[in-house]
């Protein structure tokens, strides 16, 4: 499609907009934690580190990073075997109301997210409570693996698709058995689609907030929700606005390289 300069100007305009609404406000997040200001003041009075290492010292920071990285380790092997095998059996098997379990897997993503947060809360308290398992990083890591599942799902039903069945009807025809098939073609057609959905599952559950407060007990408490208890405490707004800047970089490399391996072509060079 053609268009004209002024609606190609037009378009630029409005993408640069949209563009700077969504990271001016992390940028100034990101400026804010070198501020020598205690305060979340405007512009900064001076340029300091020395928040930078309060914050690495900070002992309730480093343990609430520990958590958000065992939850996200956590939910991401979870959203990699159930978001993978869903794939394949909606890429490569038909049956009766395949369309229907294809949405039903996709919802959660779509669902706000204290809706999900609530069902679980309710389902944690009234059914897995009796049973023994209560509120804690477990029930954190499964309330974050109902979404991660989606990215992997539509990550690798995406790279199913695309690169069909021929190769792997030739290796069946040739005498290779389904393990393999699996070993030689399927996986490594999928294996970049795989770690895609891996890094973009791990990098929401990394960030995830509503659903982790409904799901978490009060001793467990994950990076997002420290930096949420902190921002009202006095002379932590600089320590917040660190940890908030470490949690953006954190959350932007992996999105980074799944967005590299997505954008793979190929479908097996790493």
């Amino acid at each position: 499609m053609n268009l004209s300069r002024r609606a190609r100007a037009v378009l630029a305009l409005v993408m640069g907009l949209g563009l700077a609404i969504v990271y001016v406000p992390l940028l100034v997040v990101l400026i804010s934690s070198f501020n020598t200001d205690k305060t979340f003041g405007w512009p900064p009075s001076g340029v300091t580190l020395d928040w930078w290492s309060r914050a690495w010292h900070n002992p309730g920071a480093r343990a609430a990073l520990a958590t958000s990285v065992k939850a996200g380790l956590g939910a991401t092997a979870i959203a990699l075997v159930l978001g993978s095998m869903a794939a394949f059996a909606v890429g490569r098997y038909k049956f009766f109301g395949r369309d229907a379990v294809s949405i039903l897997i996709v919802l959660p993503i779509a669902l706000p997210g204290i809706v999900t947060g609530l069902a679980l809360s309710n389902a944690i308290r009234d059914t897995l409570s009796p049973l023994g398992i209560h509120f804690g990083l477990f029930t954190v890591i499964v309330g974050h693996a109902t979404f991660c599942v989606v990215v992997v799902y539509n990550n690798v039903l995406a790279r199913l698709r695309r690169t069909g069945t021929s190769l792997e009807d030739a290796s069946m025809d040739l005498g290779a058995g389904v393990f393999q098939t699996f070993r030689f073609i399927t996986f490594p057609a999928v294996r970049s689609a795989l770690i895609a959905g891996a890094l973009l599952a791990f990098a929401l559950s990394f960030d995830e907030i509503i659903v982790t407060t409904f799901t978490a007990s009060a001793s467990v408490q994950t990076l997002p929700l420290w930096i949420f208890s902190n921002l009202a405490r006095p002379n932590q707004a600089p320590v917040v606005a660190v940890v908030a800047a470490m949690l953006i970089v954190l959350s932007v490399i992996p999105v980074w390289l799944a967005q590299r391996l997505s954008s793979d072509t190929a479908g097996g060079r790493l």
